[in-house]
């Protein structure tokens, strides 16, 4: 299909996944019919919900959890994949970000189970291994060396993306913008040639507005905040994200962080990572690792900015972020 073509007809599709809704837009020529098209789309999107969801007992995920530590057990191979994927950025981020808060989401009440104060206690007080220290993955097979309860909230949609844009390749979709509850990749270009618009939304609980436009071709991105899934203890709210050292809601953190990577598995889990580590040492570790990452602080009634990375770095009128 050209660019420049302008005989092309926008196809909006979506559908559940994760407790929430996935996204796809993309243009086709006259006479495209996108039933099987968004068959297939939710069909992927299932089956990573099927394998990767802590809400379904009966998912692959759970079915690891429930399992003896010790004990050799078969997993598919797109878990596997998200698994090896979260283990490595696990230990890339010195355990900024890790597999293993499941407990933690669940005490705090951000799982299918109201928050129980036992349980946040016991939370608290575990002696922690790092999943990638505790996660043996072998030919198809995963174990636990340690008492570990896994969670993949930070990386399981943003890999659901991954696996939209892919079954829209398998139907010959070259040009797109796919997401998951604000987790998104853009492939290819839009018809007139010009890159997809994204918002970068602004850390407010109370609206919805944009801070910052991107443009992008043939990459993604997702941001972590503390502004949309919070608990509120004693009045202080408190962010869904998990802080390993202390099993528990982070105290201190980024308003929120943004991430642009070439996956949106990548960008999910590195801006949980990110998120953790907090400005000063985030940023550090981002330009280091050479990730393009926003980092939004709140400054009393103003927000602070720190851009790591040749994509937050270039100006407004002569880079892609606007």
């Amino acid at each position: 299909m050209s660019k420049m073509s302008t005989n092309v007809v926008s196809h909006a599709l979506n559908g559940p996944t994760m407790g929430t809704c996935w996204s796809a837009l993309f243009f086709a020529g006259p006479g495209f019919d996108p039933a099987p098209v968004r068959a297939a789309l939710q069909t992927a999107v299932d089956e990573v919900d099927a394998q990767m969801s802590t809400w379904k007992p009966d998912s692959d995920l759970m079915r690891l959890n429930m399992a003896p530590v010790g004990a050799w057990v078969p997993v598919p191979d797109r878990l596997g994949e998200v698994l090896a994927r979260g283990l490595e950025i696990g230990r890339a981020s010195d355990g900024g970000f890790d597999l293993g808060m499941g407990d933690a989401v669940t005490a705090w009440g951000f799982g299918p189970e109201a928050a129980a104060p036992e349980r946040i206690r016991a939370a608290i007080s575990a002696d922690r291994v790092p999943a990638h220290a505790a996660l043996e993955i072998g030919d198809h097979h995963v174990r636990k060396s340690a008492p570990i309860a896994l969670d993949l909230n930070g990386i399981a949609k943003g890999y659901g993306v991954d696996r939209l844009t892919e079954t829209l390749r398998t139907h010959a979709i070259t040009d797109a913008l796919v997401g998951i509850d604000g987790e998104m990749r853009a492939l290819g270009l839009r018809p007139d040639g010009q890159a997809w618009t994204i918002a970068v939304e602004a850390p407010d609980p109370e609206r919805r507005a944009p801070h910052s436009i991107l443009a992008l071709q043939d990459a993604a991105v997702a941001t972590s905040g503390d502004y949309r899934h919070w608990v509120e203890v004693q009045g202080r709210r408190l962010s869904h994200t998990m802080d390993p050292d202390r099993g528990g809601p982070l105290a201190h953190s980024p308003a929120s962080v943004t991430v642009v990577a070439e996956t949106c598995m990548a960008a999910d889990a590195w801006a949980t990572a990110l998120m953790v580590r907090g400005r000063l040492v985030g940023a550090t570790l981002a330009r280091t690792l050479g990730l393009n990452a926003l980092f939004i602080d709140r400054d009393g009634d103003h927000l602070r900015e720190t851009r790591v990375g040749r994509l937050f770095e270039r100006r407004p009128d002569h880079g892609r972020v606007m």
